[in-house]
């Protein structure tokens, strides 16, 4: 199996990218994350790639590292997800947001990409809740999945401060991670403040 290729870019849209490598040139699926990510036409990029065989044919797919290639492979895990649709989540999020995205339960703003309907972010975010440790996400978004699970399942007042905030229209995985910052045994109402605070970038 293909794991990475290495050449000149010789072609590249909003969706593929087309690199020569000792006089073959190979046809990649990109997300536009990794369209914005590559380098400009002539000059040498490197996909991390995931080869997708299927009874109509094969598809190669790239990705700008290792975090969107695992992202890819566990997402296309999920049933009713296929390679399209995987990349529509990868096109509107990086790896760390969809991480923080299904670690706090947030499967509203994986609905956002095209093509995916609030069912299928839902059975996202559940059958990958256990799986994202794989995910070589950096260390900044890794603290801010983890604070968003743990305000996720956290006693009433953390809870109902995450629900207060996004009834106030911010998107659950960043208010669950806010509220996950602060201490815990504070009443609700200190906990919005506190989180609204450091959400407006005061804090």
């Amino acid at each position: 199996m293909l794991y990475s290729v290495t050449g000149n870019l010789i072609a590249k849209t909003q969706n593929m990218a087309a690199i020569s490598c000792n006089g073959i040139a190979f046809h990649c699926n990109i997300s536009a994350m990794t369209a914005l990510l590559l380098p400009e036409i002539g000059a040498d990029a490197t996909l991390y790639t995931f080869l997708s065989v299927k009874q109509d044919g094969v598809e190669l797919y790239g990705f700008a590292d290792n975090a969107e290639q695992e992202c890819f492979r566990l997402l296309t895990g999920v049933s009713g997800v296929g390679p399209k649709a995987a990349l529509a989540v990868l096109s509107e999020m990086d790896p760390d947001t969809l991480v923080l995205c299904i670690a706090s339960g947030d499967s509203k703003s994986i609905t956002k990409a095209n093509g995916i309907g609030s069912k299928t972010a839902q059975r996202i975010v559940l059958e990958l809740h256990d799986k994202m440790g794989s995910v070589p996400v950096s260390e900044a978004g890794r603290k801010r999945a983890q604070q968003a699970s743990i305000a996720t399942h956290a006693p009433t007042n953390v809870s109902d401060a995450v629900t207060v905030l996004v009834s106030l229209g911010y998107p659950q995985h960043e208010a669950a991670s806010a509220v996950g910052q602060l201490d815990a045994s504070l009443p609700a109402d200190e906990l919005i403040r506190g989180a609204i605070t450091l959400l407006s970038g005061r804090g």
